[in-house]
């Protein structure tokens, strides 16, 4: 008989759950008084999402809602991260708010409450208002402004039974993909635009903070989610080491920094100097970008590995972040990004847990004392129902495993990880790739609608009932 390692226990108040994003499920576009986002525009645009797909109806979790409440409950998940609809609160993104829209959000949170699923809520998800995008997007300051309305409008309809509230959700993706590859919405490819669509996120943040605080009892958890980068060196060679720091600067520090100190990395600033002079940061901006924190969230799905470009060697990939022709990165000359050794997931993302890790330690270093939340954290794979109607996800399996072992490892060496949330809840609309991968630990068949747990759903309500990690079998 061989002896088996004893289970990894988590804390007992470590926050267990899963996440969606109200455009990936909600669908009900023009319903209810719902105005168009700037993923309603670019999904509609031939040539922009695979296959054509939209959100239009995405998993129609606007009418299954109570379904879906009732599937997380028996799933026995305590918490649940969503997403609200900036264009369904407070259509084209300014004015008074929409009655049928915040409606929706009080019967979701009241269902959750009522079956005992702590609601954990984010402002903003990527579907900017079209209109806001019209008049300059995240490019215009004005849009800091309009975003910190739409979050006093929110929490004072739902502040009183949400206790977990989230500004933004990736930053990133929204100023980098959006604005520098434009292989996501609104789909510009502008380097300048894209810092710029940054800092007005980053004020969009503060100012959100600030009116969060205003309408929110002081109980209340605030809180802004980062898809920071485990940046590694291809070599120990000075230029691959220059390559990440120049990537771990635009990925990391360009956040880290104004969030949590209040004040913009000089090497990044003379990195993208001939990109732009910085002359939309403002007296006050950082005062207001870096307001008190309660957690911090942390995204992550796959490390990010580079080195100095070879001029003999093949052209560079250019895009790091799933950025295709052009680069998401603003000043990534001479820097090409390499996939990491091992295996792949659906969308081609190695798996490797320990960039988990070393992201976890590294804030508990550079952030002593601030709460964090594994906010995402998941893998798309090839999923299909077997004729008895089974989903069969070993290899889900085996990516969580590895990563809640990362977590484990991290609590243990005293970094303060309070929570996880698993992405996702439900195979959705992903972006950019539509509706051929599948992230969700629940199987959803897109014709009819019908939603069947994974074998990885059932694995991680057991992991999430027993508070413990079993070594996989």
């Amino acid at each position: 008989m061989t002896d088996q390692a004893p289970p990894l226990a988590f804390p007992a108040d470590f926050l267990w759950g899963a996440a969606t994003a109200a455009y990936q499920i909600e669908g009900a576009a023009d319903e209810d008084g719902r105005t168009p986002s700037i993923w309603d525009t670019f999904s509609r645009t031939p040539g922009r999402v695979r296959n054509g797909d939209t959100g239009d109806i995405a998993t129609d979790h606007y009418h299954r809602y109570r379904d879906d409440v009732a599937l997380m409950a028996e799933l026995g998940l305590p918490a649940y991260r969503f997403s609200l609809s900036w264009p369904r609160i407070r259509p084209g993104g300014s004015g008074s708010a929409n009655k049928a829209g915040l409606d929706f959000y009080d019967r979701l949170v009241d269902e959750l409450l009522a079956h005992g699923i702590a609601p954990v809520a984010t402002l903003y998800h990527w579907d900017l208002p079209q209109e806001l995008e019209d008049a300059g997007g995240w490019t215009a300051r004005i849009t800091a402004d309009r975003f910190a309305e739409y979050a006093a409008l929110a929490a004072g309809r739902l502040g009183d039974r949400i206790a977990t509230w989230t500004t933004l959700n990736e930053p990133w993706c929204s100023a980098f993909l959006g604005y520098g590859s434009g292989v996501h919405a609104p789909g510009r490819a502008d380097p300048a635009a894209a810092l710029t669509a940054h800092h007005h996120l980053l004020l969009a943040h503060g100012l959100a903070v600030g009116a969060l605080r205003a309408e929110l009892p002081p109980t209340a958890r605030v809180s802004l989610t980062l898809n920071l980068a485990a940046v590694r060196p291809l070599t120990d060679d000075p230029a691959d080491r220059e390559a990440a720091r120049r990537i771990d600067g635009l990925a990391n520090r360009i956040f880290l920094d104004p969030v949590f100190h209040g004040r913009y990395p000089a090497d990044v600033l003379a990195d993208t100097a001939h990109v732009t002079d910085w002359s939309f940061v403002r007296d006050g901006d950082l005062a207001e970008i870096s307001r008190p924190l309660d957690s911090l969230g942390i995204n992550y799905y796959t490390p990010t590995v580079v080195a100095a470009d070879d001029p003999a060697g093949p052209a560079p990939r250019q895009d790091g972040h799933g950025g295709g022709e052009r680069s998401a990165w603003p000043a990534d000359h001479g820097i090409r990004f390499l996939p990491a050794e091992g295996e792949r997931t659906a969308m081609g993302w190695p798996v490797d847990a320990e960039g988990l890790y070393e992201l976890l330690t590294r804030l508990r270093d550079e952030l002593p004392g601030l709460p964090l939340l594994v906010t995402e954290n998941g893998a798309a794979y090839d999923d299909y129902s077997d004729p008895s109607g089974a989903v069969h996800d070993p290899e889900r399996i085996a990516y969580l495993h590895a990563h809640l072992t990362a977590v484990h490892r991290a609590i243990a060496a005293g970094v303060p990880v309070r929570g996880y949330f698993l992405w996702s809840l439900l195979d959705n609309f992903e972006w950019a790739y539509g509706y051929g991968k599948r992230f969700g630990m629940v199987h959803v068949d897109f014709a009819s609608q019908r939603r069947t747990p994974k074998d990885s759903a059932r694995w991680y309500a057991e992991v999430v009932r027993s508070g413990t990690l079993r070594p996989p079998v």
